[in-house]
This record gives structure tokens, C-alpha cells and sequence, in this order.
């Protein structure tokens, strides 16, 4: 549902790029006799940061504009149309314009850089976390069970399981460099969403096959980031390790 949560997210950011400047440049209505121009424009800056760190570049970028048509329509002479006649109050308005834009998007851009290392700290857990399982020498199963958990949190899936030793039918494959492909004789497809069914990612340890996850993704949906998936590759790898230092059967 994460997909999901993220598209509406966005939508509710876009609408408070259109509302927030509204709102509070209403506020300020009672109180424009007493502020400067300067002060004003301030205020509605603010007003687009908060925007911008919570929603999209498009977000900030609508906020800025918003900002600026709602400060011209409420906060300068003549009042209620969007017009200025003070010299000084136009510049005011297109600095607020320009200010709001640069500052909105280096909002969306701290705020991103902030997730990226949020998630890398995720990943790398993910990464030590079955590292650790095998040195404590928890069995093979243990192993296969854990990250089949990771996956699921990582991925977005709806859910996921193992199937051990089987390579029944043509399914879309997540593969070690990270995309989906579906090959079938004389077909190659290679998706940007997730597809219909499920997707396999194989486990293979020391050359072997072992079995793969069959990942039930939500259809439709964009693929996790391309990091996501390397690392889902990467578990995926450490569990067919686990099964090979068991010496379990394989298939070649």
C-alpha cells in the first residue's frame, strides 16, 4: 500500500501549495497596516517551506506562485485585485516569487537527501542482519524465513514466500542487475511496474540452485527504487549461501 500512500501524499501537497499561501495570507489581512512589505514577504516564505519539506519539487514550485498571486491580491495596494502600483511592493512580490522557488526546492531537496540516508541505514541493517544470523549459526531455514520478512518491508509486497527446488512456468524475474524481465522463447519484456502474479527471485548458493521468493507485489505499481532492489538481490544471495553451507540438494 506504500505506492498508494505515496501518490495520495502527493496530491494532498499539492493542494496545500494552493491553500496554505491562501490561508495565511488571509491572516495576515487584519494585521497589513502594521507590517512592512518586507515583513509580509517573510511570512508567506515560510509558508512555502512548510509546502515544500513535506510535499514535491511541484509542490514547493506551486506554493512559491501561490505565494506570490495571494500576497499581490491581499497584502498590496489596491486591495483585492491583482495589481501593484507601489514600485517597491512590486520588487517585494517578485522576490518573493523567486525566493519562494529557490527555497522550496532546496526544502524538497534536504528533505530527500534525509530519506536517502534513512534508507541506505535501512538497507545496510536488512544486510547485517542475515549476516549475523549466519555467523551465530542459526540453520539454513532461519535464514530463508528472515529474509523473506526483509522483503516484504523492502519491497512494498503484499506478500512473499519461499518455494524450494521448483522452476515451474514463465514467470517475470527480478534479476541481479536489479531489473524485471519476463523471457519467454523469442519474447523478451522488460517492466517498469510491477506485474500481474507473482515475480520470482531466485536463490542460487555456490553455483547452485536452491529455490526463489515468489514476490506479490501490488500490480500496476512503480518497482521500488533500483537500490531497493539490488539489496533485495543481495539478501536473496546470502540466503542461497546459508543453503549451500548446509550442503542441502540442489539443482544444478
Amino acid at each position: 500500500m506504500s505506492g498508494y500512500w505515496f501518490r495520495f501524499r502527493d496530491r494532498i501537497a499539492l493542494a496545500a501549495g494552493l491553500v496554505v499561501p491562501f490561508l495565511v495570507a488571509l491572516a495576515l489581512v487584519p494585521f497589513r497596516a502594521d507590517l512592512s512589505a518586507t515583513n509580509e514577504a517573510l511570512i508567506m516564505v515560510v509558508a512555502v517551506v512548510a509546502v515544500a519539506t513535506l510535499g514535491t519539487r511541484a509542490a514547493g514550485a506551486l506554493a512559491a506562485l501561490s505565494a506570490a498571486a495571494w500576497f499581490d491580491f491581499f497584502l498590496t495596494e489596491p486591495y483585492q485585485q491583482f495589481a501593484i502600483t507601489d514600485g517597491d511592493e512590486l520588487r517585494t512580490a517578485v522576490l518573493l516569487l523567486v525566493v519562494g522557488l529557490i527555497v522550496s526546492q532546496l526544502a524538497v531537496r534536504t528533505r530527500r537527501l534525509q530519506a536517502v540516508v534513512v534508507t541506505d541505514a535501512a538497507h545496510l541493517s536488512s544486510l547485517q542482519g542475515t549476516a549475523r544470523l549466519a555467523e551465530d549459526g542459526r540453520s539454513p531455514q532461519e535464514v530463508v524465513e528472515y529474509v523473506r520478512q526483509e522483503l516484504v518491508g523492502l519491497l512494498g509486497l503484499r506478500g512473499c514466500r519461499f518455494e524450494y527446488g521448483t522452476l515451474m512456468g514463465h514467470l517475470p524475474r527480478l534479476e541481479h542487475g536489479g531489473g524485471v524481465w519476463l523471457r519467454r522463447p523469442g519474447r523478451v519484456t522488460e517492466y517498469a511496474d510491477w506485474p500481474d502474479g507473482e515475480t520470482e527471485l531466485r536463490v542460487v548458493g555456490g553455483g547452485h540452485y536452491y529455490g526463489r521468493y515468489l514476490l506479490d507485489a501490488y500490480p500496476g505499481l512503480p518497482l521500488p527504487p533500483e537500490e531497493a532492489r539490488l539489496v533485495a538481490v543481495a539478501l536473496a544471495a546470502q540466503a542461497g549461501a546459508a543453503l549451500d553451507s548446509a550442503g542441502l540438494p540442489h539443482r544444478v
